[in-house]
C-alpha cells in the first residue's frame, strides 16, 4: 500500500483496525468456495459510523476502490475484490460495527449495526419474546449488512418474505462519505421513492450499510414439522397447494429435497432418512398460539386427502431438529463430492416440475457422468441446482462453469425464471444481467450508480455488467 495512504488514514481513523500483513489478510481476500481470490492494500475494520464516513471521504477524494465485506459467506464473489483492480484498494470489514442500537417492542422492531451476526439478532429477539424470521445455513457467521446487501431469503420466505420485506429503515454511508440515516420504525411512509428498497439488494455498489431497523414478529408457540416422501415434483406442487390452502399464513417453510441430496446429508449427519422416496418435502407450520395438537390432526387430514401416506410428523423437539439437520447439512455434505457448479435460481412455482424434467437430460447429454444435487425452497420457487463432475477434481471444475451455466440458465429463462434468487449477482453472474433485465432497466441502474458513485469506487466489477457485455 502506498505509504501516504496508510499515514493519512492512520491519522483520521483512530478507532479503525488496520490489517496489512498478507497472511492475516488472506481470509478476507478469498471467498467461501475459494472460487474468487484477489489482493488488496489492506483490510480496514472501523468500529464507528464516523470512521466509515471519514474513510469514504478519503477514498472518494483519492479515487481508491472499496470492497465492503460482512461475514464473507457469499457464493457469488460479491465481497471479494475484483481481480482486475490488481490489488489496489481496501476491503472494509464491518465486523466491529456490531452494536444493538435499540429494541422497540411497541413497533416490533430492532435496530442493529451492520456487522451484527444474524444468529445474534435472532437471540436478542428470542430473549425479548419476539422472533426474527430470517434463517440461513450460515446464520452463525453471516452479518446483517451482507444479508441486506444481497436481499437474503432463506427458509421462511414463504411466510415472512425476503430481507427486503423485513427492513423498516436503513443507515448508509455514501461513497462521498455523506450519511443517509432513516432508522425510524415507520410501518407506513409514502414520501417518494423508497430509499431502503434501492439499497437492499444493491450488493455494496451504492454505499456501505452501517445499521438497519428490522421487523420482529410474535414468536411461534406451536410448531409442527413434517417430512413427506413423494414420487415426483408435480405431487409436491399439489401437496404445497393443499397445505397452503388449508393452513394459509401458518405455513412458514416448504422445502424440496432430491433423494441424492438426502442420502448425502444422511451420511454426513449420521441420521437415517425419515422415509424412502424419489423426492422429499420438509414442511413447517407454526402459530403464535399453542394449538399444535389440533394442527397435527388437520395436517394428517391434508396429507391423506393428497394421497400422501409416506410421511412422518415430528413428535418431539429432538425429532424436529433431526429433520432440519438433514435439510441444513446438505450444503456441507456436498463437499464430499468436491467442487460444484452452483446455481441459485428461482422459477414460477408452477414451472418447477417442467424445469427439472427438462434441464437434467440437457446437462447429462453434454456431461454424461454429471451428478445433479437439487434442493431448495419450493414454497417460494427457488432452487439450489448444483452440478458435480466426478471425473474433475477440485476447482478445475470451474473451467466448465460457463458452459454448464449456459445450459442451466437458458432452461431457467425458457421457463420465465431468474438466474439469481437469494445469493445475488456479484462478479460471477453480472455478464448475464442483460438477459434478465432490459436495456432500459440497466441504463437506470447505471444512472443510479453514476449519481452516487461517479468514480466507481464502490465494489467495482460487481452486479452491473461491463460495457462490453451489454
Amino acid at each position: 500500500m502506498p505509504a501516504q495512504h496508510l499515514n493519512a488514514l492512520s491519522l483520521i481513523l483512530p478507532n479503525t483496525r488496520f490489517i496489512t500483513d498478507k497472511s492475516d489478510m488472506a481470509v478476507f481476500c478469498i471467498d467461501q468456495r475459494a472460487r474468487f481470490q484477489a489482493d488488496a492494500w489492506a483490510v480496514l475494520q472501523p468500529s464507528t459510523v464516523s470512521d466509515v464516513q471519514a474513510l469514504m471521504r478519503y477514498c472518494f477524494h483519492e479515487n481508491i476502490p472499496v470492497t465492503p465485506q460482512g461475514g464473507n459467506t457469499g457464493l457469488c464473489g460479491g465481497a471479494t475484490p475484483h481481480a482486475r483492480l490488481g490489488g489496489k484498494g481496501f476491503i472494509v470489514s464491518l465486523s466491529r460495527l456490531n452494536a444493538l442500537r435499540e429494541l422497540n417492542l411497541a413497533d416490533n422492531a430492532i435496530t442493529v449495526e451492520a456487522g451484527m451476526v444474524l444468529a445474534q439478532v435472532q437471540a436478542i429477539a428470542q430473549k425479548a419474546e419476539r422472533f426474527f424470521p430470517l434463517s440461513l445455513a450460515s446464520e452463525g457467521s453471516c452479518q446483517i449488512g451482507g444479508n441486506i446487501a444481497c436481499n437474503a431469503g432463506g427458509l421462511n420466505v414463504v411466510r415472512y418474505g425476503t430481507m427486503r420485506d423485513l427492513v423498516l429503515g436503513l443507515e448508509t454511508v455514501l461513497p462521498s462519505g455523506e450519511l443517509v440515516s432513516h432508522l425510524q420504525p415507520l410501518h407506513k411512509n409514502t414520501t417518494g421513492y423508497a430509499w431502503q428498497q434501492q439499497i437492499t439488494g444493491s450488493e455494496g455498489t451504492l454505499g456501505i450499510i452501517t445499521a438497519a431497523t428490522l421487523k420482529l414478529f410474535a414468536p411461534p408457540r406451536s410448531v409442527l414439522t413434517a417430512w413427506a416422501g413423494i414420487d415426483n415434483i408435480q405431487a409436491a406442487l399439489s401437496l404445497l397447494a393443499a397445505v397452503k390452502n388449508y393452513f394459509a399464513e401458518r405455513l412458514s417453510s416448504f422445502e424440496i429435497i432430491s433423494n441424492d441430496a438426502l442420502q448425502l446429508s444422511a451420511g454426513y449427519s449420521r441420521l437415517n432418512p425419515p422415509v424412502s422416496a424419489v423426492w422429499h418435502v420438509l414442511m413447517e407450520i407454526s402459530d403464535s398460539l399453542p394449538c399444535v395438537s389440533n394442527h397435527q390432526e388437520q395436517l394428517f387430514e391434508v396429507l391423506s386427502d393428497a394421497d400422501c401416506f409416506n410421511a412422518v410428523i415430528a413428535q418431539s423437539e429432538q425429532e424436529r431438529q433431526n429433520l432440519w439437520k438433514l435439510r441444513e447439512n446438505i450444503s456441507a455434505a456436498q463437499r464430499n463430492l468436491g467442487a460444484s457448479i452452483k446455481h441459485d435460481i428461482s422459477l414460477p412455482i408452477a414451472a418447477v416440475a417442467d424445469f427439472i424434467a427438462e434441464c437434467q437430460p440437457i446437462i447429462q447429454q453434454a456431461y454424461p457422468h454429471a451428478n445433479i444435487v437439487v434442493f431448495g425452497h419450493l414454497g417460494d420457487g427457488s432452487l439450489h441446482y448444483n452440478v458435480f463432475l466426478p471425473e474433475v477434481l477440485g476447482n478445475d471444475v470451474y473451467r466448465f462453469e460457463e458452459h454448464i451455466n449456459i445450459l442451466v440458465y437458458e432452461c431457467v429463462l425458457k421457463h420465465s425464471g431468474s438466474i439469481a434468487a437469494e445469493h445475488g449477482i456479484g462478479q460471477i453472474k453480472n455478464h448475464w444481467l442483460p438477459r434478465v433485465r432490459t436495456a432500459e432497466e440497466i441504463a437506470w441502474m447505471r444512472s443510479q450508480k453514476h449519481f452516487f458513485d461517479p468514480n466507481n469506487i464502490m465494489n467495482p466489477g460487481k452486479l452491473l455488467p461491463s460495457e462490453t457485455d451489454v
